[in-house]
Formats: structure tokens, C-alpha cells, sequence
């Protein structure tokens, strides 16, 4: 049996991708599920496996119409699926009363459920959430009771509030897999027989890595899996590192370098580091780096000439401040106190 799990799509998300990319971010959340399906069709994998969180907040009907839609166009796999923390089933919700295409087994009880696959000689079972959280860990009621050669397990939590449980809990349930959800970054080698597929796209800026589906095949209970990188963009976090001969302009080409080697598609939040001309200032709120630059940080400290700063100022606060620092090694806390403290001073001066 051929199987795809996924989870945490987030559809209808709005994340910040920057001035190119955000405003078609959430179409290309939608595409990239569509390419999924793709291949669900394209290989006729047997069973889609959607570990919570389909969508990020409360679906509305035309989105449920238009997802069942695409699930329905499949002419062989199976999809089953659960509701994680975002996606929860508020007593109106739509998801309770909508009516699926004939291959598309939500299970949507707040108990354990389970359907069965004969023709995969396989059985699915999960639980939705019902609350935003669900406190308490593995409950002994969902030990697997086997139906069927292959028993799946569909999983939505792992942190302190959404069900917390460590990996040996999940293992000890007695499933042959657990397609487990909630956690955005993969597993990107297998570990028991649970996995995180991870997110299928970044959906905030704190998603870096790599991101997509697991692919796995199932047979006797004896499980292989595979990682598949399919998002369209990645959140990098950058440090850039100056120094006294860096300009805004030269700064500006050094970030347009960075963007063309990492890959104009990739969304990225810019560290600057190091120390730099005291008569620089990074204009890091106008520089259009283009593509899809999130955030440039500057954490740079100005490379002072203490000798010369001591020598102008020695019968002063900011000749003493100097000196109250001389006569020993310094750490890295203790010199950037220094330059702290003396731009602090110098900056009081202009005003």
C-alpha cells in the first residue's frame, strides 16, 4: 500500500513573504496542495493522509467546495483526514454538516475512529480537536485494536498545550505508522514508527528548512518513508557580516548577491553583524534588496578609535568612561558595553 502524509497546510493563511510574495502567498499555498494531488494521481497512491490543520482558521463553505472538489477529481486514492488546533470544530463549523466526495473520510469525533480499507488491506483511525487546545497526554483507550494488516494512526499535537506526548508513547500505541501533525518543521529521517511530515509550505517566517510530504510504503506492518522537499519558497535567516569599508551602497549590492545565490524564490530575514565606519548608518528601512526580503536587522556597532576618542577627551565623561575600561582584557559582553556606552555618550553630544 502507497501512501502521502501530510498536514498542516494552513489554507487560507496570509503570511508575511515580503513585497513581491505576500499578496500571492496564500494562492500558492492552494497550488502547491494542487501538485500534490497531482502526483497522487499521476503514481495513484493508494491512501492521502491529513494529520490536522487542513486550514488556519475556521473553513468557509466555498473553500470546503472547492477542496472536496479537488479531492473528488482523484480517480483512486483515498483521502482521509483529521482537524488539529486551528482548524478545530467550533459548534457551527462547516466542516460538520458538509457533505464529502464518496473517497473522502473525515474523522471528525472527538473519540477515537477508525475506517477501513479492505482493498489496501488497511485501517485509518483519529480523533479531531474539538477546543483550541486539548491538555493531557496518549490516552490508553487509543491502543491500536487491529482490524486490519496495516493499521495507521493520525496524530495532531506534541507541545505543552496540544496534546503533549514523546515519540516512545506514540510507538507503544501499536500502530504500524502514526502520521503525526501540529509540528511544522520534518522529521527528515525517520524515528519509530511515528513522523512529522512537517508543514507543506512555510507558513511564518519562523518555519526555515526545508518543507513538504512524506511518501511511504506499507506492507506486513513493515514501513519505508521518504521526505519529499515540495514547497515553493524557503524562509532563510542570514547573517551578513560588516566591516569599517562597508558603505550603504556596497551593503545593498552584498544583499542583492545574497538573494541571487540562495534564490530570488526564497524569503529572507537579513542580520547585520560586525562593526562598521562610525559615520555609516544603514538606511535598512528604504533598501529595496527586492524579491522577498522580510527584515533587515542591523546589530552593528560603530569600530571607534578609542586611542584618538580618549586623547580629544580626557578631562570629560566620555574621556573617563574610556579609561574605566582600559588596564584589562575584555569579553565580548565587556567590549560591547564599551562601544555602547560610547555611542550612547557621542549620540547625548548631538542632541
Amino acid at each position: 500500500m502507497r501512501f502521502i502524509h501530510t498536514a498542516d497546510l494552513h489554507l487560507g493563511v496570509k503570511p508575511d513573504a515580503g513585497s513581491a510574495y505576500t499578496k500571492g502567498r496564500p494562492e500558492e499555498i492552494w497550488e502547491s496542495l494542487r501538485g500534490l494531488l497531482a502526483r497522487c494521481e499521476k503514481e495513484q497512491i493508494d491512501l492521502l493522509l491529513i494529520a490536522g490543520d487542513l486550514f488556519h482558521r475556521q473553513p468557509l463553505l466555498r473553500e470546503l467546495k472547492e477542496l472536496n472538489s479537488m479531492f473528488e477529481a482523484l480517480t483512486h486514492t483515498k483521502v482521509v483526514f483529521t482537524t488539529g488546533n486551528h482548524d478545530y470544530l467550533k459548534p457551527n463549523s462547516m466542516y460538520r454538516n458538509f457533505r464529502w466526495a464518496g473517497n473522502v473520510t473525515p474523522l471528525l469525533g472527538a473519540r477515537l475512529m477508525k475506517v477501513e480499507f479492505p482493498e489496501f488491506g488497511t485501517a485509518v483511525s483519529g480523533f479531531s480537536y474539538q477546543e483550541r487546545e486539548l491538555p493531557g497526554g496518549i490516552r490508553v483507550e487509543w491502543k491500536c485494536v487491529r482490524s486490519m494488516e496495516n493499521e495507521i494512526l493520525l496524530l495532531h499535537g506534541g507541545d505543552e498545550r496540544h496534546l503533549p506526548f514523546g515519540r516512545a508513547e506514540v510507538d507503544l500505541l501499536g500502530y504500524d505508522y502514526t502520521a503525526l501533525g501540529h509540528i511544522h518543521k520534518p522529521d527528515l529521517e525517520m524515528k519509530g514508527k511515528c513522523r512529522y511530515s512537517g508543514s507543506l509550505e512555510p507558513t511564518d517566517p519562523n518555519d526555515i528548512g526545508k518543507h513538504g510530504y512524506v511518501i511511504g510504503t506499507i506492507e506486513h506492518g513493515v514501513v519505508e518513508t521518504e521526505f519529499v522537499p515540495a514547497a515553493r519558497r524557503e524562509y532563510l535567516n542570514l547573517d551578513i557580516r560588516v566591516d569599517q569599508e562597508m558603505t550603504g551602497r556596497r551593503l545593498l549590492e552584498k544583499l542583492r548577491a545574497e538573494v541571487l545565490e540562495h534564490g530570488e524564490e526564497n524569503l529572507y530575514r537579513f542580520t547585520l553583524v560586525g562593526f562598521r565606519d562610525p559615520d555609516i548608518r544603514f538606511d535598512t528601512v528604504h533598501m529595496d534588496v527586492g524579491g522577498g526580503v522580510l527584515e533587515i536587522r542591523d546589530l552593528t556597532k560603530p569600530s571607534y578609535d578609542f586611542e584618538k576618542l580618549l586623547s580629544a577627551n580626557r578631562r570629560n565623561l566620555l574621556g573617563r568612561f574610556i579609561e574605566s575600561f582600559q588596564g584589562e582584557e575584555q569579553n565580548e559582553v565587556g567590549q560591547m558595553a564599551l562601544y555602547e556606552g560610547v555611542q550612547a555618550i557621542l549620540e547625548t553630544r548631538k542632541e
